[in-house]
């Protein structure tokens, strides 16, 4: 404003120049359009499409360029409202979709429809008509990854022209009308219930197993050990019974070999006295003498000894009469 003051207070036509540049810079600037990333323009000239305005500054002609839109190139979200459908078997519900698509082509975009997104939502709706008309109520429950590939398949085709690519579609939420809801509650709460008195009937079942598992195992046990017992006493006893045995049999053989020793003794004695006949009968004499004395010993002497003992006794009459 100074500027100009000072142009209009001295020439008329520095004033015009002036009011030229100025008007010039703001042209220049207006002609400035500058692209973010992930984005791209659409450029029209007089009414027509002309170039896309990629990422960066852009240059456009002033009354002859126009920036028509300027497109977002990255996966966008829609959460639309919920959808009135009504299943096969008459089941009316209502159904709320998540659309995650792109824009893969500005120009279709921009010129081949009017309204994308409102588009997009509209054929989303008949679409999900059609596909739950085709399921009941128990197929629509349990088939959601059907109807999101089923649905995605349909807008995606739907929208190429378009220049739009539909990546993903979800079934956000399913509400059944509230009576269906009810009989659902009560069906889950009988299912929790059956399946908790099945596991309970299996606990004790397992449990009765076990017992019977462990008692079994408990009897077998007992059992083996009563059998261990009983052998090791067996084998105890006999063992006991070979000691006793041998003992006593070492016992005999020690008697036996003591007396053997005292016999050979007395032989010794005898061989060394040398003893007479007369002798040696008056012994075997004493000897039968002490062997009749004992109850259980039977003696029996032949006929031809009798003489012999008779003679015997006189000899040993003798004997003593001259002691």
């Amino acid at each position: 404003m100074v500027l100009l003051s000072s142009f209009s207070s001295q020439d008329p036509v520095l004033l015009m120049f002036g009011g030229i540049f100025i008007f010039v810079v703001i042209l220049a600037i207006a002609s400035i359009k500058i692209v973010s990333q992930s984005t791209l323009g659409i450029i029209e000239r007089l009414g027509k499409f002309h170039r896309r305005a990629e990422t960066g500054v852009n240059f456009l002609i002033p009354f002859l360029d126009n920036m028509k839109a300027i497109i977002d190139l990255r996966e966008q979200v829609i959460d639309f409202p919920p959808q009135a459908v009504i299943t096969k078997d008459n089941v009316a519900m209502q159904i709320d979709t998540v659309i995650y698509f792109k824009v893969t082509d500005p120009v279709n975009f921009i010129y081949e429809i009017s309204q994308p997104l409102n588009a997009i939502e509209n054929l989303t709706a008949t679409t999900l008509r059609n596909i739950i008309g085709d399921l009941d109520l128990d197929g629509t429950l349990t088939s959601r990854d059907l109807v999101n590939t089923k649905l995605r398949e349909i807008l995606d085709v739907a929208t190429d022209p378009w220049g739009i690519k539909v990546n993903r579609v979800e079934l956000k939420n399913i509400m059944p009308p509230r009576d269906i809801q009810d009989s659902m509650e009560r069906q889950m709460r009988a299912e929790r219930l059956k399946r908790e008195a099945v596991l309970t009937a299996e606990g004790q079942k397992q449990a009765a197993i076990l017992t019977a598992e462990g008692l079994k195992q408990a009897a077998i046990l007992n059992a083996e050990a009563d059998k261990e017992s009983n052998i090791r006493r067996s084998e105890g006893e006999k063992e006991a019974q070979i000691l006793k045995a041998t003992g006593e049999a070492e016992a005999i053989i020690l008697v036996q070999e003591a007396t053997a020793r005292g016999n050979k003794a007395v032989l010794e004695a005898i061989k060394y006295a040398s003893p007479t006949a007369e002798v040696v009968a008056i012994k075997g004499l004493e000897a039968l003498e002490k062997m009749s004395q004992t109850e259980s010993s039977k003696i029996i002497i032949p006929s031809e000894a009798v003489s012999l003992l008779g003679s015997i006794t006189g000899v040993k009459e003798l004997l003593s009469g001259k002691k």
